[in-house]
């Protein structure tokens, strides 16, 4: 399965993973466990979030199998800090890299490259009550052309 494939099925694949990216070990746990995506493009997706890296998260992606497409599992273990970090496809390196950073306590922006080019760029929004998020991702499809994604995640 191409990485690509995988990014355009299920959007940006930042949902979360952005909007979980605060520093501190007493916020950070407002965020580990289980959450799904809900919205139509990512039926089925889910993300598994722990603590990890020096004060950083493990966010580990399920992403269903769709039509001839096999599951995939990533696998992103970030600082937190806006530092560039490798993304896993089944436990091999995809050629992308995701940066996330913290805007204060309830939005983050972040940045994905493929192969070292600007893949998306994201904005996310944690609820007040830390059991849902919400991210806008602008994708760099071919051609020139950006599509727009709005993911909704509920924690479980």
């Amino acid at each position: 399965m191409r990485f690509r494939e995988v990014t355009t099925r299920a959007g940006s694949l930042l949902a979360l993973l952005l909007a979980l990216g605060w520093a501190g070990a007493a916020t950070a746990q407002l965020v580990v466990g289980n959450w799904v995506r809900t919205d139509p493009a990512g039926m089925g997706m889910t993300l598994t979030v722990e603590a990890c890296c020096n004060g950083g998260l493990r966010l580990t992606y399920h992403v269903p199998a769709m039509g001839d497409q096999p599951a995939a599992t990533l696998i992103v273990d970030s600082p937190m800090n806006g530092t560039e970090v490798p993304v896993l496809l089944n436990g091999k390196p995809s050629g992308e890299t995701m940066a996330i950073k913290r805007v204060d306590a309830f939005h983050m922006n972040g940045v994905v490259k493929m192969n070292g080019e600007l893949f998306v760029t994201s904005s996310s929004t944690l609820a007040a009550d830390s059991k849902s998020a919400t991210t806008v991702s602008i994708t760099q499809m071919s051609g020139g052309k950006t599509q727009k994604v709005i993911e909704t995640w509920v924690k479980k």
